[in-house]
């Protein structure tokens, strides 16, 4: 399992609310996420600004910036695929701050001490572990 000091403050108080629920709860949180999902930044939808996330069946697109040392990431997920869009937005939000060197700290099993495991399939999690990675992707280019 995961050590909860390897966290981001806000990932482990989402992390943290995800325990707490129980069964069909999880994927009513994961969709609430998905129904909050924001917008994605008109100024950073140029090509070269996105990243694919080929791992993922769902069509996921990346982008980041950096503002003060601190990593910003965002997602443009369809509509049509709620989960992974909560999954995303639970990230941008659980992120939202971080340093480069918190991100590539990490467990890539964190999602499993919310128990998503018990609520999605081994696609969706697969799916999840590919955006993670691609996050941490982009957390390195930043420390070089």
């Amino acid at each position: 399992m995961t050590d909860s000091n390897s966290l981001p403050a806000r990932l482990e108080e989402i992390v943290n609310d995800f325990e707490v629920c129980e069964g069909r709860e999880k994927l009513e949180m994961l969709l609430d996420y998905a129904r909050s999902f924001p917008p994605f930044p008109g100024y950073l939808q140029r090509p070269d600004e996105m990243e694919e996330v080929p791992e993922c069946m769902t069509p996921v697109q990346m982008a980041a910036e950096v503002k003060d040392g601190a990593l910003y990431y965002y997602f443009l997920v369809p509509e049509e695929s709620p989960t992974v869009r909560g999954y995303a937005a639970l990230m941008m939000e659980g992120l939202k701050g971080s340093t480069p060197e918190q991100v590539l700290a990490i467990p890539a099993d964190f999602y499993l001490r919310m128990g998503l495991q018990h609520v999605l399939t081994a696609q969706r999690l697969n799916g999840m572990a590919a955006i993670l990675a691609h996050v941490k992707r982009r957390a390195a280019t930043e420390l070089n």
